[in-house]
């Protein structure tokens, strides 16, 4: 059981999206919540509040009668309620309730406690909003998609529930839940915020850094297969240049390598003896793409520190307007639903993972080509050259879709665009930022199965399972039980998403 408390961390976000733990509400946070909500019912009485006796955006000019308060709210939900084009998968839905769910019991939104109780049932239930790819622009928050959300919450839209789409009515109806009941500003406090771009971003980590540790284990792997030279990995070497993410990367790809029989000493090979030919036959340095892993990952594994850090401190912050401050009994008006920081940290990572999605490509264009390689058959083909195709086939995939990735990597951070009335007169467009994120990661997903695929492949060419590194030979067997050996030509691609799904569900 997560119990939810100030702050929150990518662990627990872990252990409720990918280990179904529960959440709760700890008692000093159910307090803060009324305590926001009673102080907002007093404040507003006799004063003019945004989105409460106002109308919202640049329609906040009118003054909106006390009887029609509560009718502006479900207006509000109904009216934004516009999402269009693919749906999120429940996983990225979970995420997104659970991001909402934590910044509104922050306490600085004013909202009923009814409103928080109801999320955490849908939560800890199952029953996830049905949001769409299309409307936000990141500035006052995620506002369409987010009204997907809070019109689950009144009883209407459809949700995710028991591995169907249903009416959200009928899975409240099912679990003796009430839909929401709006109190004073529930239906602003729902749907301003940057909770959607954050909690698809904090999914995009997670299987971000999935990848890159997959992407090192395939990395070192490849160092084996080619029998390298173990100094590009070597401490002494990384430790001048003054990067942690190289430094990190590098003595990962040291511990995986560390008892292999493959990879060779350069003092054993070169600085041991006179060396009296003119021409060497074997290559001195390794092509980039092999050699300079740890330059190449670095920075990714950095942008990925980063991008969490950032994930957390948004999940942990006030990102809602007006701000209701209890301490200081006053309501603040501002732009903390803005979502820059998001959508620069969606950018940058996608930029990363598209160059690591490159590495893959390099590597693997180097395995099926034995000009480059000199030591393995063409595309790996372990059956008859000519008449078998071994993974000819799959290349043209993973270079489309590594082309794919390279489009998708162009920045939307830069691409604001004026609207509402040119209220909203510079966004984010952090929601697109984390959806093209979203989708670059599972592009990378797809090279990286056609790499592994290729790799066990090509230890099967050289016979060297037994030379392998314990932690590259469980690489192997992994793979192994799910593609067998194959010499004759089939059809690859129900293997290759098998492949794609056990490397996403595992470290």
């Amino acid at each position: 059981m997560i119990e939810l408390t100030d702050p929150i961390a990518l662990a627990d976000f872990y252990a409720v999206l990918f280990e179904d733990q529960q959440v709760n509400l700890a008692n000093s946070t159910s307090d803060r919540i009324k305590q926001s909500h009673d102080f907002l019912k007093r404040f507003a009485t006799d004063k003019i509040i945004y989105g409460v006796n106002t109308g919202f955006g640049p329609m906040a000019q009118y003054r909106i009668a006390e009887g029609d308060q509560i009718q502006l709210q479900y207006n509000l939900i109904r009216s934004h309620a516009a999402g269009m084009g693919d749906v999120l998968d429940p996983i990225y839905a979970k995420s997104t309730l659970l991001a909402r769910l934590h910044t509104l019991s922050l306490g600085y939104s004013g909202v009923h406690s009814n409103a928080v109780e109801l999320m955490l049932e849908m939560l800890n239930r199952g029953i996830l909003p049905v949001i769409y790819q299309h409307g936000g622009v990141g500035a006052s928050g995620d506002l369409v998609q987010l009204a997907h959300l809070a019109l689950n919450m009144i009883g209407e839209g459809n949700v995710f529930y028991q591995g169907q789409k249903i009416p959200a009515a009928v899975a409240l109806a099912n679990e003796g839940l009430q839909p929401m009941q709006i109190h004073i500003r529930e239906g602003l406090a729902l749907i301003n915020g940057t909770s959607v771009m954050t909690g698809v971003g904090i999914v995009n980590v997670i299987y971000g850094k999935r990848l890159l540790n997959w992407s090192i284990a395939c990395s070192a792997l490849m160092n084996e297969l080619v029998s390298a030279y173990d100094d590009h990995l070597s401490e002494t070497l990384n430790s001048t240049k003054k990067h942690e993410g190289q430094q990190q990367v590098a003595a990962k790809m040291r511990d995986i390598i560390a008892d292999s029989k493959l990879i060779r000493k350069r003092h054993e090979h070169l600085y041991s003896r006179r060396i009296e030919e003119s021409i060497f036959k074997d290559k001195l340095q390794e092509y980039y793409s092999i050699r300079c892993v740890p330059q190449i990952l670095g920075p990714i594994w950095e942008a990925l520190q980063h991008c969490t850090a950032t994930l957390i401190r948004e999940v942990n912050s006030a990102n809602d307007n007006p701000i209701i401050d209890v301490a200081s009994a006053s309501v603040y008006h501002g732009g903390n639903f803005h979502g820059d920081y998001i959508a620069f940290e969606m950018d940058k990572l996608r930029i990363a993972i598209a160059k690591l999605t490159m590495l893959m490509e390099r590597q693997l264009n180097y395995l099926l080509n034995s000009s480059l390689n000199e030591i393995l058959p063409s595309f790996v083909n372990l059956g008859k050259l000519g008449l078998n195709f071994g993974m000819q086939g799959a290349q043209f995939t993973a270079t489309s879709t590594t082309a794919e990735n390279q489009t998708l990597a162009t920045p939307i951070y830069t691409h604001s665009i004026p609207n509402n009335k040119d209220n909203q007169d510079i966004v984010s467009m952090g929601t697109n930022s984390a959806w093209l994120t979203k989708k670059v990661i599972d592009n990378a997903y797809e090279v990286l199965a056609i790499q592994l695929l290729s790799l066990v492949q090509a230890v099967e060419a050289l016979d060297c399972q037994a030379n392998l590194s314990t932690k590259s030979k469980k690489v192997y067997t992994d793979i192994r039980s799910i593609v067998p050996i194959f010499k004759e030509d089939m059809v690859l691609s129900p293997y290759l998403t098998a492949i794609k799904d056990h490397v996403k569900a595992n470290d």
